[in-house]
């Protein structure tokens, strides 16, 4: 197998596995960038969208202020481009990673870059819960909290999974453009390696990869959602 990959894919070879740029690096630092912006930014859009069901004119803690507040912070996130992003924030980069480039300082962008998207998601997910079991859950004496993790987040988390797939493989995408400006993973090998020096083994292995991780959150995704929609 190694002597068919070093005779027809040259580049792909002569990357090797371990090293700055080699396959697994490259693998480590899309997983590494995708769970650690999925799990930031995943807490901040939770907490957003949570945030934007609460306080909508329907919500358990109706608050016009505070709503319009919360909903122009995400639409105005999900208008910004993710490379201006990436140039915008370059300084709370600095600050709290202390460098700009780099896997772990890429998670910076990437986590702010996808948590107004998965704020909407959530917003969307929790406000199919239907109004008759909030009001059931209030009419029982549920608290703010109760009603949150009770009834919203336990009778949405089916929905919840299916949008959270839908960032998760949204983020991956994000990690491959933030990997063509310096961040690593397979976004670098795809563009910097291969496409930029012409090595098109290495572009295509490297996009083949990626789409590989997609296919197997969206099945991870699918399995866990059908699973929980029976529960």
């Amino acid at each position: 197998m190694l002597n068919w990959i070093e005779t027809n894919l040259p580049g792909v070879y002569s990357l090797g596995w371990g090293g700055d740029s080699g396959w697994g690096t490259a693998i480590g630092q899309t997983l590494y960038m995708t769970l650690g912006a999925a799990f930031f930014g995943g807490i901040i859009g939770l907490a957003f969208g949570i945030g934007l069901v609460m306080t909508d004119e329907k919500g358990i803690t109706p608050n016009r202020i505070l709503f319009q507040i919360l909903d122009k912070v995400v639409s105005v996130g999900r208008a910004i481009p993710f490379i201006i992003m990436v140039v915008i924030f370059s300084p709370l980069t600095q600050f709290i990673v202390g460098s700009t480039i780099g896997a772990t300082a890429a998670l910076v962008p990437l986590s702010l870059g996808v948590f107004p998207f998965y704020a909407r998601q959530v917003q969307v997910a929790l406000s199919s819960v239907s109004e008759g079991k909030v009001e059931a859950a209030r009419a029982f004496g549920a608290s703010d909290s109760d009603i949150i993790f009770d009834v919203y987040l336990r009778e949405g988390r089916s929905e919840l999974i299916r949008v959270s797939t839908v960032t998760m493989i949204s983020l991956v995408g994000l990690t491959a453009m933030a990997g063509a400006i310096g961040a690593g993973g397979l976004g670098t090998t795809a563009i910097v390696t291969g496409y930029q020096r012409f090595q098109n083994d290495v572009m295509w292995v490297a996009t083949i990869l990626i789409l590989l991780f997609i296919v197997l959150i969206q099945f991870i995704g699918d399995m866990l959602a059908r699973h929980y929609s029976h529960h």
